[in-house]
């Protein structure tokens, strides 16, 4: 078994292998830059040998999420991937859009807090405020907006559907009105699980972390981070 170094395609036995399904690939004319072009029999997409334009390599978006995950700017991402600014943002919204919500299961216990941060303007902050499971860690939902009862219903009713054993919160006053005091609770150190998360969120996450020049330009941007973050 031979396997080219410099090609971004597979070679088995003299024959070229996807690097999507690792099928074997047949030969599909030419690219509009006159290179060989070639197809996979089987998931039908095609790749050529070797990529001038870095965006096209086949594990630029897994690249992506990790670095996204491990606390790189849209810059440095974009330095070390040696793509645009403008294609990196484009791919974080794409691959973002694909990520489905996370189940939320019944009978569950979760914990449900905010984390404070800013677009564009410190004068104008927004929260972030999500619910996470206890058992497993696994955040099942998060809301964008400003620190009122409309941002954390987003959370409270998806959680109140699913029929849960208890909700932990602080004492935020707006609570009281959006959950039943037979599920509702906010003793002491309750909430250790997602302030630790809070935690971990302001480490990995540039544009969260604090006294820093980067900070979230966007809406939209913030939120795809966030799904690539807490789902990718």
């Amino acid at each position: 078994m031979k396997e080219s170094v410099t090609s971004c395609i597979k070679r088995v036995g003299g024959k070229e292998i996807c690097g999507f399904c690792n099928n074997f690939l047949i030969k599909y004319g030419k690219s509009a830059a006159n290179k060989v072009r070639f197809k996979c029999k089987f998931c039908n997409k095609t790749q050529v040998e070797n990529y001038t334009y870095k965006a096209y390599l086949p594990n630029i978006n897994n690249n992506i999420v990790q670095f996204t995950k491990e606390g790189l700017g849209i810059r440095s991402t974009a330095r070390i991937l040696k793509i645009s600014t403008t294609t990196l943002l484009k791919r974080i919204i794409a691959i973002a859009k694909k990520i489905p919500n996370q189940p939320i299961y019944k009978y569950k216990s979760y914990e449900v807090d905010e984390i404070r941060t800013f677009i564009r303007n410190k004068e104008k902050p927004i929260w972030i405020v999500y619910a996470l499971e206890r058992e497993t860690k696994q955040v099942v939902n998060f809301s964008i907006g400003r620190r009122t009862k409309r941002t954390l219903q987003y959370v409270t009713n998806s959680l109140l559907l699913s029929n849960p054993k208890k909700v932990y919160t602080d004492n935020l006053v707006h609570y009281k009105s959006l959950l039943n005091t037979t599920i509702h609770n906010t003793k002491p150190f309750s909430t250790n699980h997602i302030e630790r998360k809070n935690l971990s969120l302001r480490t990995h996450l540039k544009r969260l972390n604090r006294k820093t020049i980067c900070f979230s330009r966007s809406f939209i941007l913030l939120n795809c981070v966030l799904r690539i973050y807490f789902w990718g």
